[in-house]
C-alpha cells in the first residue's frame, strides 16, 4: 500500500483556493485540504496523512481521523518537517512506497534521503485536479446508465408513477 504524508500548511499556502480560504478562515481552509485528500484516497486507495505545525494549535500532539484521512497535529514546538521525518522512518521499507508532499526543498532532500519520494505542492494539486475530472466523467456516466423504461411513457406519466413510488 503507498503512504502519502502531506504537510498540510504547505499545502495550503501553495494552492489558489485554499490561500484565499486561508486569509478568511484557516479552519476552513484545513477542512477544505481534508475533504479534497478524503476524494483522493478514496481513488487512489492509499494511506493518506497529514501533519499541522503545532504554531496555531498549542498543546500535545493530537491525531484524529476524518473520512479516512489520519490528521496529526504536532506537539508544541515540533514542526511539520520533524514528525513527517519521524513518520518516514517509521514507515519506509521495501514493500511500502511512503511519498511526501511538500515543497520545502530542504524537507525534500531530507525526506529523499530516508527513502521516501516526494511530491510538491503543485505536483499534488495537479493531481487531485485530475482524480476530480475522473470522478465527475465517472458519476456523468453512471447517471448516464439509468435503466430505461421498456414501455415509452410520457414525462407526466412517468412523474406520476415516480410519486406513487415514493408514497406521495
Amino acid at each position: 500500500m503507498d503512504i502519502l504524508i502531506v504537510d498540510g500548511y504547505n499545502m495550503i499556502g501553495a494552492w489558489p483556493e485554499l490561500q484565499k480560504l486561508r486569509k478568511k478562515n484557516l479552519a476552513l481552509a484545513r477542512n477544505q485540504l481534508i475533504d479534497l485528500l478524503a476524494d483522493y484516497q478514496a481513488y487512489t486507495g492509499a494511506r493518506v496523512i497529514v501533519v499541522f505545525d503545532a504554531y496555531i494549535v498549542k498543546g500535545t500532539e493530537k491525531k484524529q481521523k476524518n473520512y479516512r484521512i489520519e490528521i496529526i497535529y504536532t506537539k508544541e514546538k515540533e514542526t511539520a518537517d520533524e514528525k513527517i521525518e519521524k513518520l518516514v522512518l517509521e514507515m519506509a521499507d521495501k514493500r511500502t512506497k511512503v511519498f511526501v508532499a511538500t515543497s520545502d526543498f530542504t524537507e525534500q532532500w531530507a525526506i529523499f534521503g530516508q527513502g521516501a519520494y516526494r511530491k510538491s505542492a503543485r505536483e499534488l494539486y495537479i493531481e487531485i485536479q485530475e482524480i476530480k475530472k475522473k470522478i465527475r466523467k465517472n458519476i456523468k456516466e453512471i447517471r448516464e446508465e439509468k435503466p430505461v423504461s421498456k414501455i415509452p411513457l410520457t414525462k407526466e406519466v412517468a412523474d406520476f408513477f415516480e410519486k406513487f413510488r415514493r408514497g406521495q
